[in-house]
């Protein structure tokens, strides 16, 4: 789903033909908007309003998206195309007659569209044009038009409109070269397996060769793990396994797919064959064993796999990685001295390894452990000069500095480089961590930023008008399509700063940091321009977030840092594990906290619906808050859940926190417990007021034994 959060700024004071409910109902796919819509295209067409029009091109776009064509057909072709929006009905009407099966008339529909299109609605009418054409039975007039569309936005379906294109049209070898990359680069779209067929039919059969079907099946894996079973067994029916090789990298994929579909005693016994092929093929079937024996949380087995990887295939890539998580095995094992060796094997046998700087890193947290402070400092030492551009460099600064001062040196010595973390990398954990080691020597630490954000007043720009008149209409996808368009085309900040501020004024927080981020980032944190800080650190939907916050007693600042890092302020952002809106909240989630505040149950998606979102996430970030005492631990568990947290606060909670967030396992809530805790300290010093807010509180807290857990 992709809609825009255009529509928050203008439910308030813009003239709209249909009321917020409707919209914020069409907004959120509620299986009611359809209806609410047509019932205020009836009333407005009773009394011949002049929004007609307006109303008249949602009604059909919902018509459409419920499969009714014809419908949509009817009320698009008995209503004018509203103002700005001329291309728009012209496009949705050649899809309506197209679906309803008149295919020439949606190519002279689709052909108005182009006409008129903005950039943003050009790529998609050229390429409906051009299918309309195909299925309108004029392949020579369609044959141009899919070639521009399909090498501006290749997609299975373009390339597969533009194969039959080719093929009528005389392209023989461009249509076989389509339909081959159709099967191979999209596997699992519907179109592959036409494009297979159609191969099959050519005279001579374009056949796969056994490498492209490995291909396939490597394709098919994620999602469709039976069906690469299937595509292995056409290459064997083939007859193309004819050698070593060719049967260990089948039987390779083969067990990939067999473990995916839990059929597991069958895909150790394919991985088994799978190890006796070449080097090539044998290393990546091993790493996988050592894998899912670290994903199994079997670390003893799994250390001895990845050494072993490393003695048997130190010329494959495999080796490197089992080096390395040798190395990372020792040490989240507490066996420093044998991490320290494993890293510095690891460093000597791969110097070319993309994980030089991190092997560095582990080396010398390893060290800082065994309070081989000199030691330490030299291999952090060596990651700052030999890595300057890592993303490392932070937290290699700042354990320089804290090393000394575990080994004794004095203020005078340590003060001005913690000074100078803060001055090097003001928005970081480490800036944030230097400034409380700062305070505990009686020192002021500076501040990160001179100013605070301030966020300009400037004219709506005219770039955005479209956009604006697209969200009025209720077509929020294509708002969203119109400001990603506008924004491809900045290329310097001085473009970018007065459409951030636009974007903001008008409450689209989400598109003026993506903005930000791609043009305004020196501005930002370089010479720390308050204008520019604006758009990473907006007061985001600062009504609803401050509401929250107020009835669940939980600071909005830490409600703002983790907004920031969960969606970046976007509502309509989805993840990968269905975790949904500006907080991330997954359906599951968003039912248990219902229950727990008797609420009825949220449709899945009302969970993007900003106000619900919010809400919900404050009221579960307040009971983490009371569970676990302190953001980094509460931030964890908002990422990893409260259940390894706990493990982690028991078996860990003695170090200092510095040294408790290095030692977080997954990488991924490390890196976001570093983040959000800073940006929660970034909001403070921004919008605190002077408010006098408790500093980061450098122990670890034990957890409560009761309190929220899932």
């Amino acid at each position: 789903m992709k809609w825009s959060g255009l529509v928050a700024g203008l439910f308030s004071g813009a003239a709209l033909a249909q009321a917020p409910a409707t919209l914020e109902a069409v907004r959120l796919h509620r299986p009611e908007a359809a209806a609410l819509v047509r019932e205020e295209l009836k009333a407005c067409d009773a009394r011949k309003c002049p929004e007609s029009g307006r109303l008249a091109l949602l009604a059909g776009t919902l018509a459409l998206s419920e499969g009714a064509a014809a419908e949509a057909e009817q009320i698009l072709g008995s209503h004018p195309a509203p103002p700005r929006l001329e291309a728009f009905h012209a496009y949705y009407r050649g899809q309506a007659l197209f679906y309803a099966g008149d295919a020439a008339a949606a190519a002279e529909a689709f052909s108005q569209a182009v006409e008129a299109a903005p950039p943003s609605l050009m790529p998609r009418a050229r390429a409906r044009l051009g299918e309309a054409l195909l299925k309108a039975g004029k392949p020579a007039k369609a044959a141009p038009v899919l070639e521009v569309a399909a090498n501006q936005t290749p997609s299975a379906e373009l390339i597969y409109q533009r194969a039959l294109a080719r093929s009528v049209s005389g392209n023989a070898a461009g249509a076989r070269a389509d339909l081959r990359t159709v099967a191979l680069r999209y596997p699992t779209h519907p179109y592959a397996d036409e494009a297979l067929a159609r191969l099959e039919s050519l005279k001579p059969p374009a056949r796969l060769t056994l490498a492209e079907h490995l291909k396939r099946a490597r394709g098919l894996l994620d999602g469709a793990a039976a069906r690469a079973l299937e595509e292995l067994e056409k290459a064997e029916a083939r007859k193309l396994v004819t050698s070593a090789q060719a049967r260990a990298e089948v039987a390779l994929v083969r067990a990939l797919a067999l473990f995916a579909t839990g059929r597991t005693a069958e895909a150790e016994k394919a991985l088994a064959e799978a190890h006796k092929g070449p080097p090539v093929v044998a290393a990546e079937a091993a790493l996988v064993t050592a894998r899912r024996a670290l994903r199994s949380n079997d670390n003893a087995r799994a250390r001895e796999l990845m050494a072993a990887l490393d003695k048997a295939y130190p010329k494959q890539a495999a080796g490197d990685e089992g080096a390395f998580f040798a190395g990372w095995l020792d040490l989240q094992g507490g066996r420093f001295e044998e991490a320290v060796k494993s890293f510095a094997l690891f460093e000597g046998r791969y110097p070319r390894s993309r994980r030089r700087d991190e092997g560095l890193w582990f080396r010398s947290l390893a060290l800082l452990r065994l309070e081989r402070y000199s030691e330490a400092r030299e291999q952090l030492g060596r990651l700052v000069d030999g890595f300057p551009r890592s993303s490392l460099v932070p937290q290699a600064r700042y354990w320089m500095v804290r090393s000394q001062e575990l080994g004794g040196a004095s203020a005078e010595v340590t003060a001005p480089e913690y000074e100078a973390v803060v001055a090097n990398a003001p928005a970081s954990f480490y800036a944030l961590l230097a400034s409380e080691r700062l305070r505990a020597l009686g020192r002021t630490p500076p501040a990160a930023f001179p100013e605070p954000p301030r966020q300009l007043i400037v004219p709506r720009q005219p770039e955005l008008e479209l956009a604006v008149a697209l969200t009025e209409a209720g077509l929020f996808p294509d708002a969203a399509e119109e400001v990603e368009s506008r924004a491809s085309r900045i290329h310097s900040a001085e473009q970018a700063l007065p459409f951030v501020h636009a974007l903001l004024s008008m409450g689209e927080y989400g598109y003026a940091h993506s903005v930000a981020a791609r043009h305004l980032w020196g501005r930002a944190f370089g010479a720390r321009a308050p204008d520019a800080l604006a758009a990473f650190y907006p007061k985001a939907f600062a009504s609803a977030v401050e509401a929250a916050a107020t009835r669940n007693a939980v600071e909005q600042h830490l409600v703002w840092a983790i907004m920031r890092r969960e969606s970046a302020f976007r509502p309509e952002v989805a993840s990968s594990a269905d975790a949904r809106g500006l907080m991330q909240i997954i359906p599951p989630t968003g039912t248990a906290i219902a229950e727990r505040l008797s609420e009825p149950h949220p449709n899945p998606a009302d969970l993007f619906a900003p106000d619900l979102n919010i809400r919900y996430g404050a009221w579960y970030l307040s009971q983490l808050m009371k569970r676990f005492s302190h953001p980094v631990l509460a931030a964890a568990a908002y990422n990893a859940g409260p259940k390894a947290v706990v493990k982690w606060a028991r078996e860990k909670g003695s170090l200092p926190l510095d040294l408790f967030v290095e030692e977080i396992p997954f990488r991924e809530t490390r890196g976001y417990v570093k983040q959000v805790v800073a940006d929660l300290y970034l909001y403070r010093s921004f919008y605190g007021g002077g408010a006098a807010h408790p500093p980061l509180a450098l122990t670890v807290p034990p957890p409560s034994v009761e309190g929220v857990n899932f």
